[in-house]
């Protein structure tokens, strides 16, 4: 009997070659959250703005819907508002703004053909150790969700 082991970012990287297509954007999706969570705090507001640019209206809108439930005041679907807005946020709801607006860009590029190896290029060297483990965990349980039958 033989005994492989295996680093995590290469745990995730097979694992996403080895699943469908639901299933690799879910896993993309765990992705930017990682990454999300292993940014500095001193960061955020740099690849909020970067995100909020990127987006379409359509995904403006939805960002600003996400801003009025959290009534900070009547947000306006509009780039400069959005980010402006961010630093009224507490520290929790900046984090997941950035996820919000770093998943729309993620779900537009998944959407025109980008490939999920080449965001797990750019982002799994940048992932702490502890992220990263935790993160080949959660591509493991995607892998099982996977196989055990989702309508791929």
């Amino acid at each position: 009997m033989s005994l492989c082991f295996i680093e995590p970012q290469d745990a995730v990287r097979v694992v996403a070659d080895s699943i469908g297509r639901e299933a690799r954007r879910q896993l993309v999706t765990e992705v930017v959250n990682a990454w999300v969570d292993s940014l500095p705090e001193s960061e955020l507001p740099i690849h909020y703005a970067e995100a909020v640019r990127s987006l379409d209206e359509q995904d403006l809108t939805v960002l600003a819907a996400w801003h009025a439930s959290l009534e900070v005041g009547q947000p306006v679907a509009n780039r400069d508002f959005l980010i402006g807005a961010y630093t009224s946020l507490t520290r929790n709801d900046r984090r997941e703004a950035l996820r919000i607006a770093a998943g729309f860009r993620s779900d537009e590029a998944f959407d025109n053909g980008a490939s999920d190896e080449e965001m797990l290029e750019t982002v799994l060297p940048w992932l702490p150790p502890r992220q990263t483990l935790e993160l080949a965990a959660e591509a493991i349980r995607i892998y099982v969700w996977d196989r055990i039958g989702s309508d791929n």
